[in-house]
Order: C-alpha cells, then structure tokens, then sequence
C-alpha cells in the first residue's frame, strides 16, 4: 500500500475495474465514470478497506461478490441513495471521498493493490499487527500441510487394500517430502 497513489493510475485502475466487473447498481458506474472524467476529484479519491470508519465514504460492490451493494457515509449519515452521494461529490471536489470496492479475490488482485491505501481511520484495536499476521500465516501453511498429510494417509491406505505397490511407494514418498517441509 502506498501513501499518495497518481490520478493516472487511479484512472487505469478504475478503468481496469470498469471493463473486468458489473456493479451491483448502475448508478455506481455513472460515479466511477464521473470520476474518470475529473482528475480534481480523483485526486481526492483514496481507494481504502473499512471505508465505513472514514468521515466521507463510498462502498460498492459488484455483482459476484458479497458486499452491499452502495452505501455512502458523511458524517453521521449513511445512505443507499447514490444520488446524495453523487452530489455531494460535485458540491465538495476538494474533500477527500474514501472508496471501497467490494469485488472477488481483490486482496489477491495487484490491480487493486496498486491504488489501495492505509485507511487513517481504522481503530487501532482493529488493525492486525505484524506479528498476528506472521502467526496467521503461520497457522494456515500449519494447517494446510496437515490437511495433505491426512489426504496421503488415507490414499497410502486405499493403495494398500488394493495392493498397488508402485501407488503406495510413490504416495509415501510424497509423504515424507511434506513431513520434511514440516519439520523445517
């Protein structure tokens, strides 16, 4: 994540994002296009997670993805009406609009983490730490490490009740190569 993302990559990004996914409301579109068109406003745009702790925000979704569908936040003041926001927009270029889009797999996506900043107004209690990650991390190559081993036990045994020698020796070599990784 960077701290100040260009108006030019912003703009790839969201023409990335335009042509690759289907919003789950059109108005969201005609937002995203607006922006497109006013490098002043986008400037102000910073593409965040948790966009609702934000004193202005935006939250989008698209069609293959979980989210809702729009929300946006002023204040204390949220709405589904993407109208007021688009308003609000024009009315206010020079505040900073925090924008959350909710799309499959975008943490994964290096379109997305290009443009994707800290959000400043996270609480601190919610933030994971270095250290949590690391062991998160940790816990999941654990686990899933465990999960093959158990799937080669039980394929070792089938081979074994069907008498398949070359099957067995070659499943319980693969075993061993994952009990080894293991250990490291």
């Amino acid at each position: 994540m960077t701290a100040s993302v260009p108006v030019a990559e912003k703009k790839e990004f969201v023409r990335w994002f335009l042509k690759t996914y289907h919003l789950k409301r059109r108005e969201c579109v005609w937002i995203l296009n607006y922006l497109l068109s006013h490098d002043q406003l986008l400037n102000h745009v910073r593409f965040v997670d948790e966009a609702h702790y934000c004193p202005r925000a935006m939250v989008m979704s698209t069609t293959d993805s979980d989210g809702i569908p729009f929300r946006f936040y002023k204040g204390n003041l949220m709405t589904a009406d993407a109208e007021k926001s688009f308003h609000d927009l024009r009315l206010h270029p020079e505040e900073n609009m925090y924008l959350q889009l909710n799309f499959p797999n975008r943490h994964a996506c290096p379109e997305y983490a290009a443009v994707l900043e800290d959000n400043p107004y996270v609480p601190e209690y919610i933030k994971i730490s270095d250290k949590d990650r690391r062991e998160a991390e940790q816990l999941l190559e654990e686990s899933v490490l465990a999960f093959r081993e158990e799937q080669l036990l039980r394929q070792i045994d089938e081979a074994l009740d069907q008498n398949d020698k070359d099957k067995f020796f070659a499943l319980s070599k693969t075993l061993q190569s994952i009990k080894e990784i293991g250990s490291k």
